[in-house]
């Protein structure tokens, strides 16, 4: 693959999927800067470099000082015009590099105020999501296929009252709960919102997210936000094995119906699982791995984002990405957070082919099952849209004759 002529120009033509994209973690820079400066509110600095050299660095210490810059990005989202450029534009920068279908990830309850309702914030990104998809369509030729996208809200395992305006309401008028049942009631609150947004305005919110932090914050804790969804027909995914072991996996999988699974970092890593009633760890990983293979749950690999925010990974080629594909569990490759992490599916996707020297087979089955295992639908419209990316992605084989 490293040795075919023009194949970055393949790379960027051939169609892509982004299903593990945040949308707070992913703005303009220059963006980001004139949504500060209009809306009067500090940043470390007002410039590119300077914002690259103090907040969005190439490198970060641990997941504490890589989460640092959303503080800054979640305080100019809370705007129904400045959520509505932000996903246009974040569609748009996704779609001059080839990507055909995203899913956007967020916390709304994030975004919420006394003036922006949840059902406000869903319908502003929204709307900048479809212009994006509306402009782009009405541009292709004949059988190329179409942009399309959903979107996933993040239920936060973790918050205070100064996570955000909401959430510091939800506090107070919970306040005779303790916090461990404040955090499952607001997941809940989540999951009952977007239901009926959803189905009310037409919007197409495709699954909900557990996002946030997960030592401490077991999935099982959020069964009941997660049982809702999945008997009101939502999918479910969520970030499991990013910072803990397998027995966070496996409560995602059996406590939460998750259709697809985001990093799954510590798949493999038995001194990761801290349950003392696991005896044989071995064989739990065995069966773990056996049963999410079987089951065709997909991982969202985020390669870039799992090097800057786990120091124990020095090296990308130390990355349980290949064993994953050892194993052939279904797999997609993502960018997690295109700012934080100053990268793009492209460079996510040389990152594989370069780092685990795939051959032309292993890439294309990675691209097209990220179409597969999308949560686009309907299903009789959903296979139609793979077959057409299929029969488009084999053109470009073609063009750029790779064998």
């Amino acid at each position: 693959m490293k040795n075919i002529k023009n194949f970055r120009n393949f790379l960027l033509e051939m169609p892509k999927t982004d299903l593990h994209l945040h949308l707070d973690g992913s703005l303009r820079l220059d963006t980001l800067i004139d949504l500060a400066k209009t809306g009067n509110m500090q940043l470390p600095a007002y410039s590119q470099e300077g914002l690259k050299k103090l907040v969005f660095k190439p490198n970060y210490k641990d997941l504490g000082e890589y989460l640092e810059g959303f503080q800054y990005t979640c305080s100019v989202l809370r705007d129904k015009e400045n959520l509505e450029r932000v996903a246009y534009e974040l569609a748009v920068d996704n779609q001059k590099e080839g990507v055909r279908y995203i899913e956007v990830r967020f916390a709304p309850q994030l975004n919420t105020t006394e003036k922006l309702s949840l059902k406000d914030v869903m319908i502003s990104v929204n709307n900048g999501l479809k212009k994006a998809a509306q402009e782009f369509n009405s541009k292709l030729a004949p059988n190329e296929p179409e942009f399309h996208y959903g979107i996933i809200a993040c239920a936060m395992r973790m918050f205070n009252e100064h996570f955000s305006p909401y959430y510091k309401n939800f506090c107070n008028v919970h306040s005779y709960s303790k916090h461990s049942e404040i955090l499952k009631l607001a997941a809940f609150e989540l999951a009952q919102a977007m239901v009926e947004i959803r189905d009310r305005y037409a919007i197409p919110i495709v699954a909900i997210d557990l996002a946030g932090q997960e030592d401490g914050y077991p999935a099982e804790d959020y069964t009941k936000a997660y049982e809702f969804a999945h008997t009101h027909f939502m999918h479910k995914t969520v970030h499991a094995g990013e910072a803990y072991g397998a027995e966070s996996i496996f409560q995602a999988i059996t406590k939460c119906y998750a259709d697809r699974l985001g990093h799954c970092l510590y798949l493999f890593d038995k001194s990761k699982i801290q349950d003392k009633n696991i005896s044989d760890k071995d064989q739990y990983i065995r069966n773990l791995i056996t049963f999410i293979a079987e089951k065709r749950i997909t991982i969202e690999v985020c390669l870039s984002s799992n090097l800057q925010t786990n120091p124990e990974l020095t090296d990308i080629r130390n990355h349980p990405f290949k064993q994953m594909m050892k194993e052939e569990i279904s797999l997609s490759l993502c960018t997690d957070n295109r700012l934080v992490s100053q990268t793009s599916m492209v460079k996510e996707v040389m990152l594989a082919v370069q780092s685990f020297d795939l051959s032309s087979k292993e890439l294309k089955n990675i691209i097209i099952y990220g179409f597969k295992r999308s949560f686009y639908g309907p299903y009789d419209k959903k296979r139609k849209y793979v077959r057409q990316i299929i029969n488009f992605y084999t053109k470009l084989e073609e063009k750029y004759n790779i064998k």
